[in-house]
């Protein structure tokens, strides 16, 4: 009997029987394991996502007024964004795993990070995103998520098999990313969509993770409350109601969808056109995109008269302020805001450690509150489509950008959707046809299942 034919008869059980597994009692045991996992990874998440707040507020805030200065002057992302590039560039250089995947690739799941990688991963992210990278916490969410799962498992049981390992990094990547979207349901569809799960394994990869995500919600939750910082849902409150959209909104969803791929299109190629150039000479260039993105900053500042921060760090923070205080955003500004956050986003991704889910909803949501100054566009549907339609052109995700761009306006989503549908679908389509193929042996975003361990340490690139 050759060694693959135990997995094919395995297969074949599957399809004959899909719902098998969820009878076995090694599959209940494994949902107690996951459970437990999603308590002690979202406890983790919610760690990392403070730290890196507290990191940013004292780099951006307590610094200058330690170091005597009044007020924060306007160069100040200067040297913070420069070190920032240095301390990324050492990471990336000396320490296994290369710092995580390059974020100008999209959203990859390639597999569970290997214990030795962690510690880069973890250090990449706290630089880029704490010292005002324009990058998001997602993507080494996920990476430690499953890679903390995967180990804490290993040393659980050390004989198990490589498929009960799979299902438990995919858990602990479910908890970490489900904190931070605030929803398991749009954690389950980010990670189903990007890892490319489908067929009879489906349910049997996403009720584990699922489990893991909804306790660690809890958990995330019950620990904002406690430390008195909130509960982690990304719902933006007391946006104006919408009407029901008509067709006139409808034609202006296809200008849309039109308008977010070409910027879309245009941020990914610029990005990984830069990105080679920058692995080959990382301890030069990394620090040099810090300074262009510092100075992205204060061009839009000195113009606007807004904070460097609009430009600065992944939107997350600011993209409820962004929806609510649109009236004092000029025409010009917003104009300004998406040049240069456009500019900075796209060097980030070529640079930085991160992921690209938040940069893209801010851009979307300041395109769509700047075209909403044409007649019978109202902002919030204006918003929605154009943060679901940016989600899917750096994504490639259709559901997942549908619903991230739905559950951020609450009662309104449910009003905008199908606008917010039409938009992604035109934009994915448009997408497609602007973005090259990906060249033979080059992975996609929807390659490897997220949750099957990684074959080998990945080496770290050079410098």
């Amino acid at each position: 009997m050759s060694a693959d034919e135990p997995a094919a008869d395995q297969q074949a059980a599957l399809l004959a029987d899909p719902f098998g597994p969820l009878r076995s009692r090694g599959y209940h045991l494994l949902l107690v394991v996951t459970g437990l996992f999603g308590v002690v990874l979202s406890a983790g998440a919610y760690g990392f996502l403070e730290a890196v707040h507290y990191l940013q507020e004292a780099v951006f805030t307590d610094l200058p007024h330690g170091l005597g200065l009044d007020s924060v002057p306007v160069w100040w992302p200067v040297p913070m964004l420069v070190i920032a590039g240095l301390l990324v560039a050492l990471t990336v250089r000396y320490l296994p795993g290369n710092g995580g995947h390059q974020p100008a690739e999209g959203l990859k799941t390639k597999g569970a990070a290997p214990a030795a990688e962690l510690p880069g991963i973890l250090l990449a992210a706290v630089a880029s995103l704490a010292f005002g990278a324009v990058i998001g916490p997602e993507a080494p969410m996920i990476a430690l998520g499953g890679g903390v799962a995967l180990y804490g498992f290993r040393l659980l049981r050390p004989g198990s098999t490589a498929r009960e390992q799979g299902l438990v990094a995919a858990a602990g990547s479910f908890a970490a990313i489900s904190a931070l979207l605030g929803s398991p349901l749009v954690g389950a569809f980010l990670l189903m969509e990007a890892s490319g799960l489908g067929g009879p394994m489906l349910g049997v990869v996403l009720v584990p993770g699922l489990l893991a995500a909804g306790i660690g919600s809890l958990i995330f939750t019950g620990l904002g409350t406690w430390a008195g910082v909130g509960a982690g849902t990304l719902v933006i409150p007391n946006l104006p109601h919408v009407e029901r959209p008509d067709i006139a909104q409808f034609g202006y969803a296809l200008v849309i969808g039109i308008a977010a791929a070409t910027l879309g299109a245009g941020v990914r190629r610029m990005a990984l056109r830069l990105q080679p150039g920058v692995n080959r000479r990382r301890m030069v260039w990394t620090p040099v995109i810090g300074l262009a993105v510092a100075g992205l900053a204060i061009a839009y500042a000195e113009g606007s008269g807004k904070a460097t921060s609009d430009v600065l760090f992944s939107g997350q923070s600011a993209l409820p302020h962004l929806l609510l205080s649109t009236t004092s955003y000029s025409l010009g500004a917003l104009v300004l805001l998406l040049a240069c956050k456009s500019l900075a986003y796209c060097v980030s991704l070529a640079a930085f450690r991160g992921g690209p889910i938040f940069p893209a909803l801010f851009l979307g949501a300041a395109g769509g509150i700047a075209l909403s100054h044409l007649p019978g566009l109202p902002f919030v549907s204006a918003a929605a489509m154009g943060m679901g339609a940016m989600s899917v052109a750096l994504l490639r995700l259709p559901m997942t950008s549908v619903l991230l761009a739905t559950l951020l306006l609450g009662h309104d989503g449910l009003t905008v959707m199908p606008l917010v549908i039409v938009a992604v679908v035109v934009c994915h389509v448009v997408s497609a046809r602007l973005n090259p193929p990906p060249v033979e042996g080059e992975a996609t975003p929807a390659g490897t299942p997220a949750g099957t361990p990684a074959a080998a340490p990945s080496s770290p690139s050079a410098a």
